[in-house]
């Protein structure tokens, strides 16, 4: 058997100690029976014969995307040429802000959709600079072990302004206590891309608030699955993709989020002209843009915001806290299959619901070759340096019964010891 691709039908198989499972297969079926958001799957193209369990690295694609991006493409674009800026492109970022900002429990006008997260992420990081400056604070912290881009674009643009990066130790969700005296903000993941960890985003914020310092949250791993109050915990900045469990694409616009306090008083780099105050006054001087729009650079990818659209269609129909109470389940179900069934895999997630958002990742020696092997059987979940296993549960579209017969794929692969086959060691480029 091939070790790439996903199209293999799958085989799913019952775990051996089946006494010891905490849920039944027919259960699972049952619960998907009764699941108020089951008609949501069907909005999804997925791959007959495969389970999908990587909603946290790229969202499935929306039924609706493709007819989306064709409107773009051939009505908007090949119908009204130039003039579609003026008739809706222009508006784009900050209407689809708005619309995404129910999913982030921020207010209208707070959110921008533009450029990706890593750009976006270098804005935000410099503006909390630059007001960390007026009062003296020249550190910036970020949580040592976080995404990588997050830990290169907050120690680069603080080098390139003559800040210091202060690299944090986050043990166990928890800031390292005392603090670093000095720091004007600190850059943190809402959801740890390796773990699954949810942070306590209102502890924190609240605790660097205490210390004089702005909270920076990267959302990637929590928008669109996670319940999010930006507003309520008086978060500083915030950036987040939107194709992970938004669903939006790859390559998908992200997103910028400055708290209406700070809008006035951000300064991002680099000017440009769409986040100029007045952009086709062609002035030879740069004027911010009094409301979100100063978080723009240059002109929005309209035919990706399609994507983001039709994706957000979705969520319009949905209520949060369905998604999740289904997200937690799901992850339940799988966890509680693998961990009964015994094998030899470490769950590094936290399984209480307050500390854990919408993966669960699993340690093993040799994840990599457990994880081609699934691929191979057409469980799709990735795997994270050096033996991390990781499955994302995105509640639209993924049903109890995958959750576990997934579980129960894994469970063999682990058991028999099929990964050993040579051709599940080889590395792809992409993880």
């Amino acid at each position: 058997m091939q070790a790439t691709g996903c199209s293999v039908q799958r085989r799913p198989v019952e775990p051996v100690d089946d006494n010891r499972v905490v849920t039944s297969r027919e259960e699972c079926v049952e619960r998907d029976d009764r699941d108020p958001l089951r008609s949501q799957r069907e909005r999804f193209l997925l791959p007959d014969g495969v389970i999908y369990l990587l909603g946290n690295s790229l969202g499935a694609l929306p039924t609706d995307a493709p007819v989306a991006f064709e409107r773009v493409v051939r009505d908007e674009w090949g119908q009204h040429l130039i003039d579609g800026w003026n008739r809706g492109w222009y508006d784009l970022p900050v209407a689809l802000g708005d619309r995404l900002a129910r999913l982030l429990g921020a207010s209208q006008g707070e959110v921008v959709v533009a450029d990706s997260t890593s750009v976006n992420l270098m804005k935000v990081v410099y503006a909390a600079l630059m007001l960390g400056r007026d009062s003296g604070r020249g550190l910036i912290g970020y949580d040592a072990a976080m995404f990588p881009t997050d830990s290169y674009v907050t120690a680069s643009v603080a080098s390139a302004v003559g800040a210091r990066p202060a690299p944090l130790v986050v043990s166990d969700g928890r800031l390292p206590d005392p603090l670093p005296d000095g720091l004007a903000a600190v850059v943190l993941s809402h959801v740890d891309y390796r773990s699954g960890r949810l942070l306590d985003m209102p502890g924190i914020t609240r605790r660097l608030h205490e210390h004089g310092a702005l909270a920076i949250w990267d959302l990637s791993h929590s928008a669109g699955a996670v319940p999010i109050d930006l507003d309520g915990c008086d978060v500083d900045y915030a950036v987040g993709c939107t194709y992970k469990y938004l669903n939006s694409g790859p390559g998908a616009p992200a997103f910028a989020f400055v708290r209406d306090r700070l809008l006035a008083r951000t300064t991002i780099l680099p000017a440009g002209w769409f986040a100029h105050r007045a952009p086709f006054a062609m002035a030879p001087e740069f004027a911010p843009a009094d409301d979100i729009r100063r978080l723009l650079v240059g002109t929005p990818p309209v035919v990706a915001c399609a994507g983001l659209a039709a994706s957000l269609d979705r969520f319009d129909e949905v209520e949060l806290p369905a998604l999740r109470d289904k997200s937690l389940a799901l992850g339940r179900v799988f966890a509680d299959v693998v961990t009964a069934a015994g094998v030899d895999v470490e769950v590094v997630t936290p399984m209480a619901d307050h500390e854990r958002g919408s993966q669960i990742s699993l340690r093993h020696p040799s994840a990599y070759p457990i994880v081609r092997n699934l691929i191979a059987r057409g469980v799709v979940g990735d795997f994270r340096e050096p033996d991390i296993a990781r499955f994302g549960f995105a509640p639209l579209y993924t049903r109890f019964v995958d959750a576990y017969d997934a579980a129960a794929a894994l469970v063999d692969v682990v058991r028999t010891e099929s990964w050993t086959d040579p051709a599940y060691a080889a590395r792809s480029a992409v993880t």
